[in-house]
């Protein structure tokens, strides 16, 4: 739906007014400050938006007639407010008759507020689009779970720092086994040393005395004849075993000294388990960053299988972007297409949008938005503080009226990508 025919009387600031929007691009409505620009775009807010949109006061101060708005569309709809309580009549092309609900079918209620979404929020802008693409709930679950991920990596890498730096921190002995020194093993060994050597001790007597009686027996040797044999026998075998004493000193130095090894032990047991408790968060690091990475990808994922209201338009972190920058960032005229693109996805139908403030932009802005709306076939009413010195106006409004003959606007073709084919249609609800 586009505006044809838009007739206006004693409406706000407005004495008159019969205006023949261009049927596509900028229709610029000049003039200066508080002569009745705005009330243009209040009254097609009016007419085609509801009560929502009623003026606390519609009429004219100084106007006899009561308020009057006439609009006529290019599928014949003939929409009006008039009378003392600018009441709603819609006639369609056959004469008859309906009510709000057909215009709200036809328009975007968006494309009505536009100026008003230009100012809301990157947040706002963004759960606007996705609204409108209909995973909202989708890509914000996919957030939350993104975020959690990344505070529990966060978590995780910190403590796995802090165990390195506590393992890195801490002795390590290399000349101490790896499990504790048991005390009654130690002595134990001891003791079975010293029983041994208390055996050896005692053949080594043994073998001394044994010498000293050969030598008597000798002289006696006739009589202890078998005494001598006994003996040497005896010696033989005494003789054959092992009598060097074994030495203890390293098994006593290590009884003294286990409480010290036990606890250099100790330290290395526990600085193996930090440096293996570090590996460990060290690996659930890694594996929360390739789980926030799968999340990222499928958010990706799931704006790619969109149909965007404009190329290049996505969401990150609750923000829209628009080729990767943040509104803010944006030219005006980038701001304004984007803005009138996801207005009129809102509903396929209505093909025009109505903004103010225009002067906020310079002329071969103008001229890029101009072109975007021509190349698409769309339609924007529009006001801009001017007196048409550099002829961008249609019309010049002074004191409530039209000035002059309606004016082509003189603006330099660009080349703007245009929309996606055939959106998706949404109704208001959705919006809303």
């Amino acid at each position: 739906m586009k505006i044809t025919l838009l007739e206006i009387s004693n409406f706000k600031r407005l004495r008159a007014l019969r205006l023949e929007p261009n049927e596509s691009g900028l229709t610029v409505i000049g003039g200066r400050n508080g002569q009745g620009k705005t009330s243009v775009l209040d009254a097609i807010a009016f007419a085609l938006g509801g009560e929502k949109y009623r003026p606390s006061n519609p009429k004219r101060e100084d106007a006899i007639g009561e308020a009057s708005i006439h609009i006529e569309t290019d599928d014949g709809l003939v929409i009006e407010r008039k009378g003392k309580n600018a009441d709603l009549t819609v006639t369609d092309s056959t004469g008859k008759r309906h009510g709000q609900t057909l215009i709200n079918s036809l328009i975007s209620k968006l494309a009505i507020d536009l100026p008003q979404f230009l100012n809301v929020n990157d947040k706002q802008k963004a759960d606007i689009l996705l609204q409108i693409l209909g995973i909202g709930d989708k890509l914000a679950k996919l957030e939350r779970e993104e975020k959690a991920k990344y505070d529990t990596r966060t978590t995780v890498g910190r403590m796995a720092e802090q165990k390195k730096k506590a393992a890195a921190d801490m002795p390590y002995y290399e000349d101490v086994p790896d499990e504790p020194v048991s005390i009654k093993e130690l002595i134990a060994q001891q003791q079975e040393i010293l029983g041994r050597n208390g055996v050896k001790q005692q053949l080594s007597d043994d073998l001394e005395a044994n010498k000293r009686h050969l030598a008597t027996y000798k002289a006696q040797l006739k009589e202890i004849t078998e005494a001598v044999k006994r003996l040497e026998a005896n010696i033989a075998e005494a003789e054959s075993a092992d009598l060097t004493m074994e030495d203890t000193s390293e098994l006593e130095a290590q009884i003294a000294d286990f409480e010290e090894t036990n606890r250099k032990i100790s330290e290395n047991a526990a600085k193996r388990r930090r440096e293996e408790e570090a590996d460990d968060l060290s690996d659930q690091y890694d594996a929360l960053t390739k789980e926030i990475e799968d999340i990222r990808k499928a958010r990706i994922a799931l704006l790619d299988g969109c149909d965007l209201p404009y190329p290049g338009l996505t969401v990150e972190d609750g923000t829209l972007l628009f080729d990767g920058k943040a509104w803010d960032c944006m030219s005006g005229s980038q701001q304004m297409i984007v803005g009138a693109a996801i207005a009129l996805r809102l509903n396929p139908k209505c093909k025009f949008v109505r903004l103010d403030k225009l002067e906020q932009l310079d002329l071969e802005t103008l001229g890029e938005f101009n072109d975007w709306l021509v190349e698409n076939g769309l339609q924007a009413i529009a006001t801009r503080v001017s007196t048409n010195t550099d002829g961008e106006c249609s019309v010049v409004i002074e004191d409530g009226e039209a000035q002059g003959e309606k004016v082509n606007i003189p603006m330099p073709k660009k080349n703007v990508a245009k929309p996606k084919a055939e959106p998706k249609e949404l109704g208001d609800d959705d919006y809303e």
